[in-house]
């Protein structure tokens, strides 16, 4: 993967400690998420997603990044590449900047990534949502995720994995 083709109308690029407190002033602005996947945003919390893998993924297979437009941080993303299978990318996180939500900015880093993954001939994306996010069921199914089952995750003990075809 290269992360700096997962979007053609932002600069991105890995983020890392020294990112964690734009980071920090983007997520603790989205409070609902957290109400639904708690507990509420934390520097430390943030060093620890930084490097969190699932099981049998090293971390050259983490792309933790950020999506600028100019030098304001808009968009943060958490992609595993080649998980749970070679062609799939995870998408493990995925918020944008609070200012910036319902303009349409949020579908169209998704679209753009996904041209991307389609370029580099990935079957799939997949992801989960908590059971119940409204926010989060609208934006993923809106952007053509399919549910896939109901799980659980470290995260919350009911989880939607969703996933979105790429068609070739």
């Amino acid at each position: 993967m290269n992360e700096k083709k997962f979007s053609a109308i932002y600069k991105v690029r890995k983020l890392n400690v020294d990112d964690v407190n734009q980071i920090y002033d983007l997520c603790r602005q989205n409070s609902l998420y957290y109400e639904y996947c708690p507990p509420m945003v934390s520097r430390e919390s943030i060093k620890e997603d930084l490097v969190a893998l699932p099981p049998n993924i090293s971390i050259n297979q983490k792309y933790f990044v950020g999506f600028y437009d100019s030098e304001k941080l808009i968009a943060v993303m958490d992609v595993i590449d080649g998980y749970p299978e070679k062609a799939i990318a995870f998408v493990g996180f995925f918020m944008t900047d609070i200012s910036v939500q319902n303009k349409g900015l949020g579908s169209a880093i998704i679209s753009d990534f996904i041209e991307y993954l389609r370029t580099e001939k990935y079957e799939s994306v997949r992801l989960a949502w908590v059971k119940g996010n409204p926010q989060s069921e609208h934006f993923w199914t809106k952007n053509g995720f399919r549910f896939l089952k109901e799980t659980s995750s470290s995260a919350a003990d009911c989880v939607i994995l969703a996933e979105r075809v790429i068609e070739k």
